[in-house]
């Protein structure tokens, strides 16, 4: 087949035979998937593959036929990962930052017996974070955009392949 570097290594989603997500591959293995009968086209792009004997669109969202059961996997607790979760949005202010400007702060303080764990940490700017000091949200008079959480694994990947870039085909299967 003649195809274009850089149209094979674009990404796909691959949803599980039940519709939920279960990983990102490449249009090279989308394309492998389908042909052995594994998987089938759902979503495609405006792009065209051509070969001598054949042309087909390019898909961009697939379906596994039949059920894989994938382990869970969780997200590792880290500065980068935190950042990427809010969206390097400072999460009292709600004004998004270059990574090099956001901090990450403990909702209750370490100091007051707060952890380190997902519910408990957040991107913030340094504006906020002076503000809030060594008190809780509540003590200093400020609110959270939103409640933290740990990212669903297969949503973080989405994110992480694709910050800025909304793939609307993927929207309904992601977002539901």
């Amino acid at each position: 087949m003649s195809m274009r570097y850089d149209v094979l290594n674009e990404n796909v989603l691959v949803l599980n035979s039940t519709y939920e997500a279960v990983n990102i591959c490449t249009v090279k293995r989308a394309i492998i998937l389908i042909y052995k009968g594994v998987a089938v086209s759902l979503e495609f792009t405006n792009k065209i593959i051509h070969s001598p004997s054949t042309s087909f669109r390019v898909p961009t969202v697939i379906r596994l036929i039949e059920y894989v059961r994938i382990p869970h996997k969780k997200v590792v607790l880290s500065r980068k990962n935190i950042l990427i979760r809010d969206k390097y949005t400072c999460q009292y202010c709600g004004k998004k930052f270059p990574p090099s400007e956001l901090t990450i702060d403990h909702i209750i303080p370490k100091s007051k017996g707060g952890q380190t764990k997902w519910e408990n940490v957040v991107s913030c700017c340094k504006k906020c974070n002076n503000k809030k000091g060594m008190k809780t949200p509540w003590e200093a008079g400020m609110t959270l955009v939103k409640k933290p959480s740990a990212p669903n694994f297969i949503y973080f990947l989405h994110i992480v392949r694709h910050i800025g870039n909304n793939n609307k085909a993927w929207m309904k299967y992601l977002y539901n």
